[in-house]
């Protein structure tokens, strides 16, 4: 590995494998095999809990001198002399900050597991797009929630365009059962975005393979410390890592995490067909902002909970739905199969106009689109035109401010905005 391809040399490099008495190579913790698992890994899965899991992820085995998680690796191509085996090649196809970023992700996805495969992208509509386009011929079937994320209809008209049948029924209930006879895949979302609903994983998951199709479950708003499909038996869990894994609203980041095998081989060589990778400086702010995401979550969602109860004394606040709430329709099968409830919570306003001037009266919450950062965010989820909700519809994603702040900006506005 050439000194241009790896973090910053350590002063004293040529004495120090002697000195320490191990055999190590300059660079070694920022260069790790793609293929072998990081025996850290091994201790996280022997019952270490979310904080710990999350901070610890992913990261090298410590080597003296040597940063303990090494910087972005910035090369388009590698010293390859001879024969090219090996992992990495080319920009492209690896990158050792990928590596250890896709190490960081599977511990929290599928803890203590070794068939599972991570692969990180670009964003959350490549990683997407590499399931469903890497798994469906013209010909083939494939189910799609009709009440997901805004983007899905673009996927969804390029699917049929390319001659594969799409399938839809909204994420609660049953309809995706009566679907499933003939599909190659089910597409699940939950809970959905911006709805809020929840299904049955398991149940789907069941009922599905024994059909012959693959399940793949969209994690964004659960992310792993919420939900981890793998378990409940899916065979992809994708997520946008954009949202509330990295939390801070500057990166764009997508990632799948399958079941090792032809399947997930067909998810990386899609990848390299389209060449939908993150930057290497994306992937360290990633693997980076990980170490605190067992701590925003766990204040984002609990506040979360706090701003429901408030919104739900509201008389003009209807329709509003957070799966943490006792009450929510959707409560009973996500206190199930989640282990937290997410941050973001949806409601409705009884105008366009009253959802403008409530948004507009907001201190604390930006009026933005995405959610799942540590500053809250809010938006009138109609104005884009893509989802169907009503004209008042409000998703308001919760961040990081005092619970007692961010609640009394919420009531305020409230009371600002009335006619």
């Amino acid at each position: 590995m050439s000194d241009s391809a790896t973090s910053g040399r350590a002063s004293g490099d040529g004495e120090r494998g002697a000195a320490d008495g191990a055999e190590t190579t300059p660079h070694q913790a920022a260069v790790p095999p793609r293929t072998a698992a990081l025996p850290r890994a091994a201790a996280l899965a022997q019952g270490a809990g979310d904080g710990t899991r999350a901070v610890r992820a992913g990261l090298p085995e410590p080597v003296k001198h040597e940063p303990t998680l090494p910087g972005p690796v910035f090369a388009a191509h590698f010293h390859l002399p001879g024969d090219p085996t090996g992992p990495y090649t080319y920009g492209r196809d690896e990158n050792p900050t990928w590596t250890l970023l896709e190490s960081a992700i599977g511990e929290l996805e599928a803890p203590g597991r070794d068939d599972v495969e991570t692969l990180v992208f670009a964003s959350g509509m490549a990683a997407i797009s590499s399931v469903l386009f890497s798994q469906v011929r013209a010909g083939d079937a494939v189910v799609l929630p009709n009440d997901g994320y805004q983007a899905l209809p673009l996927a969804r008209a390029q699917l049929e365009a390319y001659g594969v049948e799409v399938r839809t029924a909204p994420t609660g209930g049953d309809a995706q059962l009566d679907l499933l006879d003939g599909a190659k895949l089910l597409w699940i979302e939950s809970p959905s975005n911006p709805g809020l609903d929840v299904c049955d994983i398991r149940r789907l998951v069941d009922a599905a393979h024994a059909r012959g199709a693959l399940v793949a479950v969209d994690n964004t708003l659960a992310t792993p410390l919420g939900q981890r499909p793998l378990e409940l038996g899916a065979d992809f869990s994708v997520a946008s890592g954009t949202k509330q894994l990295t939390g801070h609203g500057d990166i764009l980041l997508g990632y799948v995490v399958g079941r090792g095998g032809e399947a997930m081989t067909a998810v990386r060589r899609w990848r390299k067909i389209v060449g939908a990778i993150p930057g290497p400086m994306e992937a360290w702010l990633a693997h980076r902002s990980i170490a605190t995401l067992q701590m925003r979550v766990d204040r984002q969602d609990a506040t979360a909970l706090r701003v429901a109860e408030a919104l739900r004394e509201r008389p003009e606040v209807t329709g509003l739905r957070y799966p943490g709430l006792p009450d929510d329709p959707s409560h009973k099968i996500a206190a199930q199969q989640m282990r937290r409830f997410g941050c973001v919570v949806s409601f409705t306003l009884p105008t366009r106009a009253r959802a403008d001037r409530f948004l507009d009266a907001l201190r604390l919450v930006d009026d933005a689109t995405s959610f799942g950062g540590v500053r809250s965010t809010a938006e009138r989820r109609g104005r884009w035109g893509g989802d169907a909700v009503p004209e008042g519809f409000i998703r308001l994603s919760v961040g990081a401010e005092d619970p007692d702040d961010l609640v009394a900006d919420l009531l305020r506005a409230l009371d600002a905005s009335a006619d």
